[in-house]
This record gives structure tokens, C-alpha cells and sequence, in this order.
């Protein structure tokens, strides 16, 4: 089953593209783009912001208009931080030559552990 959403890009009916232009001759316009909803893909994310905007450009221009009141919603104001194992230098050897490489690896938290 699919229905479709038009894209929420501020900007999209204003993009110079083919699959944009409706109208009968002498009445051209440029129309906001439908976003196809799969709604019966097993797949289907409702909260996957590809269901509201027609590409990263329109997402894009949506964020850069709306920024302010996007960052009302979930202000942040301390850092979020993940405990890591000391990182190793780690040196690899090629038949080109060698290279070193810094391998950083997340700590596993016993103290949680339910199993």
C-alpha cells in the first residue's frame, strides 16, 4: 500500500526540474514534489525523515530555515560522552609499505549486565 506526502522543503517548488512542472500551455508552474510512502514495505520507518522530504536538499533547506525552533525541542546542554579502552596504535604491514592505524574500541559495561 502506498500513499504519498508532499515534501516539506521550503524551497523544492522553486527547483528547475522536469518532474516539477505541471500546468496546461500559457500556465506553467513549479510544483512542490509527492513523497511516495510505503506504508505497507515491511521495512516501513515512520520516523525516517526521507518520508517527509524529496531529497538531502530540501531536508537540508527544511534544517537551515528551521533551525531554532528544531534545537528548542531537545536543547542540549551537557555533552554526551561514551566510555572507551585505552586506544593502541596499531602498525600494518603491506607489500606497498607500512602504516599505522589508531584503533579505539567502546567498553563493554559489566556492572548492567543482565545476562
Amino acid at each position: 500500500m502506498s500513499n504519498f506526502r508532499w515534501c516539506h522543503g521550503p524551497n523544492c517548488h522553486t527547483y528547475s526540474t522536469q518532474d516539477r512542472v505541471r500546468g496546461s500551455k500559457g500556465s506553467k508552474v513549479l510544483r512542490t514534489r509527492k513523497v511516495r510512502q510505503d506504508i505497507g514495505y515491511r521495512h516501513y520507518d515512520p520516523n525516517n525523515f526521507y518520508n517527509y522530504f524529496c531529497s538531502n536538499g530540501c531536508y537540508n533547506d527544511f534544517a537551515h530555515v528551521n533551525i531554532q525552533q528544531i534545537i528548542k525541542i531537545a536543547p542540549r546542554l551537557e555533552p554526551l560522552e561514551t566510555p572507551i579502552e585505552d586506544p593502541k596504535q596499531v602498525k600494518h604491514e603491506t607489500h606497498y609499505g607500512s602504516y599505522t592505524t589508531t584503533e579505539i574500541k567502546k567498553r563493554v559495561d559489566s556492572s548492567n549486565n543482565v545476562g
